[in-house]
């Protein structure tokens, strides 16, 4: 059974929180509250999350500062983080936010489909990256197990756990592709452009923790990412 992917949802203001739920209730995952930036950055110490929703205007700590906090953290860094906000101080206000490092970044009031959609891409990349680490892991004790007694059985389990790993893999790639059509039509779309250098550095290390699995590559036991 595949475990929930967590969602930290942080807002100051209860009401927005019970409509981010009611939003994302439909993905059926585990949605975890978060009333400030330091209250979010508590939960992040002990539990991983597949994305973030971070509402931009909150008093002290504000989004910009809390996802500041969350890029610097070797544990939380890779964590796609969605902003939220109620106001639009034009494309500086925008662009702060990509710097700060928002992979998207939605004005209120939002479309709720439109952000049920990008939230579940998130979700569904970080599933796969759980899945392709567990069949990592299993593979490792298989090679590191494998002796001369059953060398033939080991060889072809190692194969299939090789042949799932790639598969795994490609779906994911086929879900960054489908991601960039999802977000816009605009090339130059700043939402855009970040979500995929996102993705782009997520499938590097997956492909490259294949890659080092692979039979006479000299590759070690692999490092794959840790978050989604």
């Amino acid at each position: 059974m595949v475990q929930k992917a967590k969602i930290l949802l942080v807002d100051d203001r209860p009401e927005n929180l019970l409509a981010l739920e009611a939003i994302l209730s439909a993905l059926d995952q585990t949605l975890v509250r978060a009333s400030s930036g330091e209250e979010a950055l508590k939960a992040l110490l002990t539990d991983d999350f597949a994305v973030i929703l971070l509402d931009v205007q909150m008093p002290g700590m504000d989004g910009f500062e809390t996802a500041a906090h969350i890029k610097r953290r070797e544990r939380t860094r890779d964590i796609p983080i969605i902003f939220l906000t109620a106001i639009n101080h034009g494309p500086h206000h925008t662009f702060r936010g990509y710097a700060a490092g928002a992979v998207d970044y939605i004005s209120k009031p939002f479309d709720p489909w439109v952000l049920r959609a990008k939230v579940s891409v998130f979700v569904e990349l970080y599933t796969k990256n759980c899945q392709l680490r567990e069949q990592a892991a299993l593979l490792r004790l298989q090679l590191e197990g494998g002796g001369s007694t059953g060398a033939v059985d080991g060889s072809k389990e190692t194969a299939g756990l090789l042949a799932e790993l790639s598969a795994r893999l490609a779906a994911v790639e086929e879900q960054a592709e489908a991601l960039t059509k999802q977000l816009g039509e605009e090339a130059a779309d700043p939402s855009v452009v970040a979500t995929a250098a996102h993705l782009e550095r997520k499938l590097t290390g997956l492909r490259r923790a294949l890659d080092a699995l692979e039979p006479g590559t000299g590759g070690g036991a692999p490092v794959l990412p840790a978050h989604g």
